[in-house]
């Protein structure tokens, strides 16, 4: 032999090979044998999926310790043609866990080829809720102003459809507000307006509707600011009295839709002032509005107060 004599590929081909062989060997001899150790071993619920629901994720695997060949815990950790063990929830449990010795059995049954020696898991935990559904009207927030002070909401709001139907856990469908309440995206509207609204709720992955949003249709016009001048009138003043008022006049500002300017009756308009009612404090009357047209809105009265004084 020559061993200082520079190596031929051929060489270090034979040298390769030798090195897979004899570690193929070790490899097979070693998966031949038994071993004992602690891995994870998926789980799979099994429920009425019409009747229950659960409300929070359930658990996938649990801690266990077998026995068996390595080529079976080979084949276990890379969970090839593994069977998962199968709890049964045949009716809405009384308790939200079960103890690790309880799946025993279930561990068993699905372990093809290994021992189970213990249940590592001390406890495993769920949360089911019966499944139902549950119909609920659509209404729109009254708290919601949906136009500038130049226009306003005519008639009735429509909404299509006018109710929709929930369906998921009791306990989370019976917690959505009835009515259910409606925002419009939109708060400045100007014209009549066919508006799509989203249906957004909380628990959108536990709870399903059967929209995701509806119309809501507004009928919208404009309005035409007026004033009147006018001289209010005093009633309950004593006979004998003399009255003299600061302003003389009061001044009554409204709004109109602008389609019914020309059919205002504005001779309707009447304001009083009730000495019955006089302030000693400060020698002022409020002026009422006592008779107005129809068709007016936002109605306001200047001034506040009236002084009087007699003479």
């Amino acid at each position: 032999m020559r061993p200082f004599q520079p190596r031929t590929k051929q060489y270090w081909r034979v040298v390769v090979l030798c090195f897979v062989a004899a570690s193929t060997f070790w490899l097979l001899n070693a998966l031949n044998k038994s071993y004992s150790t602690q891995t994870s071993y998926p789980i799979r619920f099994v429920y009425d999926e019409n009747e229950l629901i659960p409300i929070k994720p359930l658990p996938q695997e649990v801690s266990i310790n077998v026995t068996g060949k390595g080529w079976k815990l080979l084949r276990k950790s890379l969970r090839l043609e593994v069977q998962p063990a199968e709890i049964y929830i045949r009716d809405l449990p009384r308790n939200n866990y079960l103890l690790g010795s309880a799946l025993r059995p279930s561990l068993v049954n699905a372990l093809d080829g290994l021992q189970l020696n213990f249940v590592v898991t001390d406890t495993i935990y769920f949360d089911f809720d019966p499944k139902v559904q549950k119909r609920i009207a659509l209404r729109l927030d009254p708290g919601q102003k949906l136009t500038d002070n130049q226009h306003t909401v005519v008639g009735p709001v429509r909404i299509s459809p006018d109710s929709i139907t929930f369906t998921g856990p009791s306990s989370l469908v019976d917690s959505l507000p009835d009515p259910f309440l409606l925002r419009l995206p939109n708060q400045n509207l100007a014209e009549p307006s066919k508006v799509p609204v989203p249906i957004n709720y909380n628990y959108k992955s536990l709870v399903q509707a059967d929209v995701e949003e509806a119309q809501v249709i507004v009928n919208v016009k404009n309005l035409v600011p007026e004033e009147r001048q006018l001289l209010p009138e005093l009633v309950n003043v004593p006979e004998d009295a003399t009255l003299s008022l600061r302003p003389p006049i009061t001044v009554v500002r409204y709004q109109i839709l602008q389609d019914s300017v020309s059919l205002l009756n504005r001779a309707a308009f009447k304001v009083v002032l009730d000495y019955s009612k006089f302030n000693p404090i400060d020698s002022t009357l409020v002026p009422e509005l006592v008779q107005q047209p129809r068709g007016i809105r936002n109605v306001q009265v200047w001034p506040a107060r009236v002084k009087v004084t007699r003479k």
